[in-house]
């Protein structure tokens, strides 16, 4: 653990050193993925440090829900199924694609395809007969590992760059409020719904439960104060640690060939998440930033990470993010499941048809 964090703390200074976005979360993150997989460190991250950073980072995006912010999202529910809806037909046509130039099953690419809920799709895919785990787990990493470093550089690019901070009431936190007491109230409103969260199987407890505690607080008037640089940098390491860490190519046969199918997936949904952004700026007066992080298939934690750093709209972000970890939790696992029951029957016919076809010759 020690000299995974010395590790970090070097991939992160180094990053700010060069100048490059977001710097504690990609600086990690790159540091642990080569020295794990290249130069065969002996790194440790136990989860309760990720669970940390989650649980700042999710203070931090529930600071954003005002009631004005919820009152703007409530009018983007449309908005947010239907680019939910597109993300997922788009998941679909490039489980499609892989499944015909690989020998990797239909079923196992359309479970790498599925942009985020990256936890809950790998125990769907623990719990499903026939899938190859090792080939969901490796596109499902080398997408969040893309999102992650292509969105700082793309936002940060002229035609997405933010031109000082959005004119918006949401996402506006006090500064003057000072750390003591006030934060304690909230930490222990976030430890309290993180734990109980996880207790009840939530979604991606420790980053939605801080963020409805928050919420609630907020709502009974409390101001909650923001968090010094250190501890959002802190944050953005326990997370960017943790990421890197995810891929393991040791367990990964004909590397070469995989990677480029979990590049090209990664790509793919990368393009159509720009376009999808595109189209949300002309729907809403939000900035292609904005959109983009609205859609990225990423995490909400590294979105909102990012977003914060950027100044842009964290609260029509977070709705975006946090509306897909929903479907995908709640819908996404019965919806697999019944397609795969609709896939046995066809072939099970198929069979059944040519069997006959062969008795009567």
């Amino acid at each position: 653990m020690v000299k995974t964090f010395i590790a970090a703390i070097i991939g992160g200074s180094l990053f700010q050193f060069l100048h490059i976005p977001v710097p504690w979360l990609l600086g990690p993150m790159i540091v642990m993925a080569i020295g794990k997989n290249v130069f065969k460190w002996g790194f440790a991250w136990p989860n309760y440090l990720r669970n940390t950073g989650m649980i700042l980072v999710g203070y931090t995006i529930g600071l954003t829900m005002t009631s004005d912010a919820l009152h703007e999202m409530t009018g983007q529910l449309p908005s947010m199924f239907l680019m939910t809806l597109l993300l997922m037909l788009l998941s679909l046509g490039i489980a499609l694609i892989i499944s015909k130039v690989s020998r990797l099953d239909f079923q196992s690419a359309l479970l790498g395809s599925i942009p985020g809920g990256m936890t809950q799709i790998i125990l769907l895919a623990e719990e499903t007969k026939g899938i190859n785990l090792a080939a969901v787990t490796l596109i499902q990493a080398i997408r969040l590992m893309i999102i992650v470093i292509m969105i700082p550089l793309l936002v940060f690019l002229p035609f997405f760059a933010q031109h000082g901070e959005e004119n918006m009431i949401t996402g506006q936190v006090t500064e003057s409020v000072g750390l003591f007491p006030n934060l304690l109230f909230f930490l222990v409103a976030c430890v309290i719904f993180a734990v109980v969260g996880n207790k009840i199987r939530f979604p991606t407890a420790y980053l939605l439960g801080p963020v409805i505690g928050t919420s609630l607080l907020q709502l009974t008037g409390l101001d909650g104060p923001q968090l010094p640089m250190v501890l959002t940098s802190l944050a953005q390491l326990m997370i960017g640690t943790h990421i890197g860490l995810i891929l393991d190519t040791a367990q990964i046969q004909r590397k070469k060939w995989a990677f480029s199918l979990a590049i090209s997936s990664g790509l793919l949904l990368m393009g159509g998440s720009i376009l999808f952004s595109i189209l949300l700026v002309t729907l809403h007066d939000v900035s292609k930033a904005t959109a983009l992080l609205s859609l990225a298939p990423g995490g909400m934690d590294q979105m909102g990470i990012i977003a914060h750093e950027i100044k842009a709209d964290l609260s029509i972000v977070s709705g975006y993010q946090l509306f897909r970890t929903f479907f995908i939790f709640f819908a996404v696992p019965p919806m697999f499941k019944l397609l795969l029951k609709v896939m046995e029957r066809q072939k099970h016919d198929r069979k059944a048809m040519y069997d006959s076809k062969r008795s009567k010759n």
